[in-house]
């Protein structure tokens, strides 16, 4: 029993020290991704950062697309967190849309290359793998859980329209992705509009896009989110 804890405590040790490495390599990358952008991530400049052989960090993320695939998962998590502290405790569903959103903003003007990376461009010769599905879900669920709250407090306008077979299917993926079996078809179908419409404007204020056309950015963001909410139903 003495030795079993003691091979147990030795594994613990070695998967903290692992651990701490892996943060150290993904802060370094995320710094390249500072100065250099994504499509330039060089895993021998990160292991020359490190004082490391390029081998020792092939261990640990055997190519460069593994590491990409860790930023990646890692910044979805991140501004995930982001969003969920901020719109823990709002209960009204409005106000939470309005905290969602600002949470977003807030979190994108913090860490533009880390939103660069997740929606920017798409990095040349990278195909993001499965394993990103679920860190890029987590944005957007609480969106379905406060639409789902103000449909069941009847707060939220439905429209009537019939919506066709293809994006009926679309709808139901929606659906089940979300967990929100209550919300109807076009709703969901809205969502997808305010949430690119959402992102689109932030994207437009980070790449530099509002250059001499928006001066208020954060009175234009506010009227923004006003109207995605209305696309959505919210009685904003």
């Amino acid at each position: 029993m003495v030795y079993g804890a003691g091979v147990n405590a030795s594994r613990t040790a070695r998967e903290r020290a692992r651990a701490e490495l892996v943060a150290e390599i993904t802060a370094a990358a995320r710094r390249q991704l500072a100065d250099t952008g994504a499509a330039a991530l060089s895993m021998r400049a990160v292991s020359r950062e490190l004082g490391m052989v390029s081998s020792a960090l092939h261990r640990y993320f055997p190519t460069r697309d593994d590491l990409l695939t860790a930023l990646i998962v890692q910044s979805y998590d991140a501004l995930a967190d982001a969003v969920e502290a901020a719109v823990d405790g709002v209960p009204d569903p409005v106000d939470r849309w309005r905290t969602l959103a600002r949470a977003v903003r807030s979190w994108a003007l913090a860490n533009p290359h880390e939103y660069a990376l997740i929606y920017g461009s798409p990095v040349p010769g990278y195909r993001a793998p499965a394993d990103t599905v679920p860190a890029a879900a987590r944005g957007i669920a609480p969106l379905g859980r406060l639409l789902a709250d103000a449909h069941a407090a009847g707060l939220l306008t439905v429209d009537p329209t019939p919506v066709p077979p293809g994006p009926a299917d679309d709808a139901a993926r929606l659906r089940a992705a979300l967990h929100t079996p209550d919300l109807p078809d076009g709703t969901l179908l809205a969502v997808i509009t305010a949430w690119t419409g959402l992102f689109g404007h932030l994207s437009f204020e980070l790449f530099g896009q509002f250059e001499k056309v928006l001066e208020h950015r954060d009175t234009a963001f506010d009227a923004a989110v006003e109207r995605l909410g209305r696309i959505v139903g919210l009685h904003v």
